[in-house]
């Protein structure tokens, strides 16, 4: 099923949200919110715009190392752009780049489930 441009970013903004609950969930005291909802709708959406707008620049920048490390550098830049997204919104705090990491790795999984469903 096709969508529009709009419809993608809010898809996009739905499963950031849903993979920053996730991990805050599963990471404990490594990945906090205001344990508000509007925290993590908040949260997800700047997570989405970072990804929308600073992640394609990242990966063309990086791709020497991407290609060298098989695509594993992929990771760190998912953990970078976690990173970047608590600069930019304080309630979304991060304990460690380490733990921006996992919980990259996290909402990447969660963004393949939500992404492998829809396309069914």
């Amino acid at each position: 099923m096709k969508y529009g441009p709009i419809a993608r970013f809010i898809i996009r903004w739905f499963v950031c949200g849903l993979g920053i609950w996730i991990a805050a969930g599963l990471l404990g005291d490594r990945l906090q919110y205001d344990e508000r909802f509007s925290a993590i709708v908040i949260a997800g959406f700047v997570l989405a715009v970072v990804n929308s707008l600073l992640k394609p620049v990242v990966v063309l920048l990086s791709l020497p190392a991407i290609l060298f490390s098989l695509g594993l550098f992929m990771i760190v830049i998912n953990g970078l752009m976690v990173v970047i997204a608590s600069w930019i919104y304080s309630p979304l705090h991060v304990e460690s780049f380490f733990s921006a990491m996992l919980a990259g790795m996290i909402i990447g999984l969660v963004n393949y489930l939500v992404n492998t469903i829809l396309e069914e």
